[in-house]
Parts: C-alpha cells; sequence; structure tokens
C-alpha cells in the first residue's frame, strides 16, 4: 500500500478539545499507514505528533528555524529550514491533504496555502471558511482525509 501523507494544521495555543481531538488523528493517521507531516512545534502540532508517535507512526516537523531547538519530542524527523513562517508552504506542498484543528494565523495560512495548491482541506473546530470539508469527529476527519 502506498504511504500517504497528512499535514495536520493547527493552533501552538491550543483548546483542551481541540488537543485531543489532533491526538486522536495522529493516532488514527499512524494507524491507517499515513505519515503525518506539521510544524514540528506544540499544541496542536504536538498533540498530533504525540497520537502518531504512540502508534508507532512516523512524524516529520518542518520547522522554521534554523536549528531543532523547542521541536516536539515526538518527532521521527525534523527539519529545520530557517524560513519562519514561510515553511508553512512546505508543510502543505509535503502533503497530500491536510487536516485543520484550531483557528490560529497560522492555521488559516496553511489553509489558504493547500487550498491553493489544489489540496484538501478538512477542517475540525477550525476556520469557517469556503472550500474546506467541515467535519464534527476526528475518525470522519482521517476518513477525508485519506480519501476514504
Amino acid at each position: 500500500m502506498p504511504l500517504r501523507y497528512v499535514a495536520v494544521c493547527g493552533a501552538s495555543e491550543a483548546t483542551p478539545s481541540q488537543l485531543e481531538s489532533a491526538r486522536e488523528v495522529g493516532k488514527l493517521l499512524a494507524r491507517s499507514g499515513a505519515v503525518v507531516i506539521n510544524g514540528g512545534f506544540g499544541g496542536v502540532m504536538g498533540a498530533a505528533s504525540e497520537g502518531a508517535a504512540s502508534e508507532g507512526g512516523t512524524v516529520v516537523g518542518i520547522l522554521p528555524d534554523t536549528d531543532r531547538r523547542g521541536a516536539n519530542p515526538h518527532l521521527t524527523v525534523s527539519l529545520p529550514t530557517g524560513m519562519g513562517q514561510a515553511r508553512n508552504a512546505l508543510i502543505v506542498t509535503a502533503a497530500e491533504s491536510v487536516i485543520a484543528i484550531g483557528s490560529g494565523w497560522g492555521t488559516l495560512s496553511e489553509i489558504a496555502l493547500a487550498r491553493k495548491l489544489g489540496r484538501s482541506v478538512v477542517a475540525l473546530d477550525s476556520w469557517d471558511v469556503g472550500g474546506l470539508d467541515v467535519v464534527d469527529s476526528p475518525a470522519e476527519a482521517v476518513r477525508r482525509a485519506l480519501g476514504a
């Protein structure tokens, strides 16, 4: 089965329910064999990384700085870029689909870049923007992101 690459984007300042959703999304993606891609730090990124790692999944963190300091400990691969927030373009370009959780400004930029690239974006407790596939559960988010 070919690998699927799914970006999980979301706020670093997330609510407890968003963190729990991200953790579950990470677990479900790992169980399906998908590679999880994110920004490599905390909040939604850290929770999704933790969930995927707990299931033995592969997690790639695309970091904004020139070093790995501050990266979450659940990453399989951490890639410093030195690009700051512009690294959001790398995150969504590397993914085949995106799951957005939460409503941070960085998340909105990732949503916009992903849609501009023609990537599907599944929104779970996220921005209310046209063109998104809005869902109510982590399981449905993963199912849609994987095209099932």
